[in-house]
């Protein structure tokens, strides 16, 4: 059934979402315990994402699994080792992709490439590549106003977007700023299911009492590589 989705954590940001027909790879970084192809060979359709040319966030491998794949979808920084061309859509900031079978739209990051906007069989999905609030201790004054700028500007266009999943950074690298990004982002869309990523440190991200409409989000932080959640529309 396509109301039950299965979500299975790879590394980083990578995940594996899949329901009885489908599956999304996102972020394919590192999959040491071989979690993707058992999750793929037997979907009807299977999509693979790329937020940008990161090392952490693309991996050309993807393309050993063509045989497999309907469609990638790529950042237009992405450059190297790509799929077949016949199966892959670059996509810039604020483009579109739209076929019988899924709707995707790309808007800008607060690093390199995009975060993706996708539709299908009714699951609205959100993955943010690398867009988040960057607030590091010790930075400049004038970068730290930089980083908050660009995060609110570019969430402005995100006004009352509406997830049933969304995958966002909370990377405790920023210490007590961990979770500002999400915060926000909770605040200014309405999300059902919150996935945290980017974050591969052994520190787990608790959600606080006062996180933005808490009481209507459910939130997942993945502990591990090959950690799985369920969710149900």
């Amino acid at each position: 059934m396509n109301d039950t989705a299965k979500i299975t954590y790879l590394f980083n940001s990578g995940f594996i979402l899949e329901t009885d027909n489908w599956a999304m790879i996102f972020d394919y970084y590192l999959d040491e315990h071989n979690l993707v192809l058992p999750a793929i060979e037997n979907k009807r359709e299977v999509y693979f994402f790329a937020s940008h040319a990161h090392f952490d966030h693309y991996n050309p491998q993807i393309a050993k699994f063509s045989g497999k794949a309907t469609r990638y979808f790529l950042s237009y920084d992405i450059k190297k080792a790509l799929p077949p061309e016949n199966k892959t859509v670059i996509l810039d900031e604020y483009t579109t992709y739209e076929d019988n079978g899924i709707l995707v739209k790309s808007f800008s990051s607060t690093d390199e490439g995009i975060c993706f906007y996708i539709e299908k069989d009714g699951w609205r999905i959100f993955h943010a590549g690398d867009f988040n609030w960057w607030h590091w201790k010790g930075d400049t004054v004038e970068n730290i106003a930089f980083a908050r700028n660009g995060f609110k500007k570019q969430l402005k266009l995100m006004e009352n977007l509406q997830t049933d999943i969304a995958f966002f950074p909370v990377d405790s690298r920023l210490e007590e700023f961990w979770d500002i990004g999400a915060r926000e982002f909770a605040a200014h869309t309405k999300v059902k299911n919150l996935i945290t990523m980017h974050n591969v440190s052994h520190k787990i991200w608790q959600v606080p009492d006062d996180f933005p409409h808490k009481d209507e989000i459910s939130v997942w932080s993945p502990r591990f590589a090959g950690d799985t959640h369920i969710i149900k529309r």
